[in-house]
């Protein structure tokens, strides 16, 4: 299945097509990924195959696929088997910024998410949940999202709550993880905060 078609209902269709021409100016395999905890996309490259791999959880909004899309499509521009560079560093953020640019508009983004979008991308962090306004204003448009529904980054420290099925108390905040102990087993784990919990 080409590109086009995997995109399609995935992300804004005003963003279609240029989406489709990132994919042409530097060619990647695309990949819809089924929903994890610990990301929301990813890039990687296979030195013994030489190949080059996007890939984006399907479950996300079309705005938060859209801009996951965009941040991983941006490590493959950046790439150079040949040059290493940071993963989130200068020439990442640079080229992330590149390539929003063209997006960041009301015939892309409503206006809520696009006031709060904009300021992000002056200065554009490792993952969309290291900030909290663009995560809320992006949960709006979450088919899951009601009014009860909070994500773990607004629980206070020591607030206990249900994550798949189990127990945790929130015990300290990093940058964009949370580390939590299990109740029951009192075992602690790295959880990201942009979670949904209850």
């Amino acid at each position: 299945m080409d590109i086009k078609h995997l995109l399609e209902g995935k992300i804004p269709k005003s963003a279609l097509e240029y989406c489709v021409s990132l994919h042409q100016d530097s060619p990647f395999h695309f990949k819809l990924s089924k929903s994890r905890s610990s990301k929301l996309g990813d890039f990687r490259y296979d030195p013994r195959t030489h190949s080059l791999q996007v890939t984006v959880n399907a479950d996300l909004n079309p705005y938060q696929f859209l801009i996951t899309y965009v941040h991983e499509v941006a490590h493959r521009y950046v790439f150079n088997p040949k040059i290493r560079v940071r993963p989130h560093g200068i020439e990442w953020k640079t080229q992330f910024q590149k390539l929003m640019l063209p997006l960041l508009n009301l015939d892309v983004f409503p206006d809520d998410i696009l006031r709060v979008l904009a300021k992000h991308m002056k200065n554009p962090k490792a993952s969309t949940a290291a900030d909290p306004k663009l995560v809320e204003v992006l949960s709006r448009y979450s088919k899951e999202n009601s009014a009860s529904q909070m994500t773990l980054r607004q629980l206070e420290i020591n607030a206990v709550f249900e994550f798949r099925g189990r127990q945790y108390k929130k015990i300290q905040e990093k940058r964009t993880r949370a580390l939590c102990q299990e109740l029951q087993t009192e075992k602690r784990y790295l959880i990201p905060m942009i979670i949904p919990i209850k």
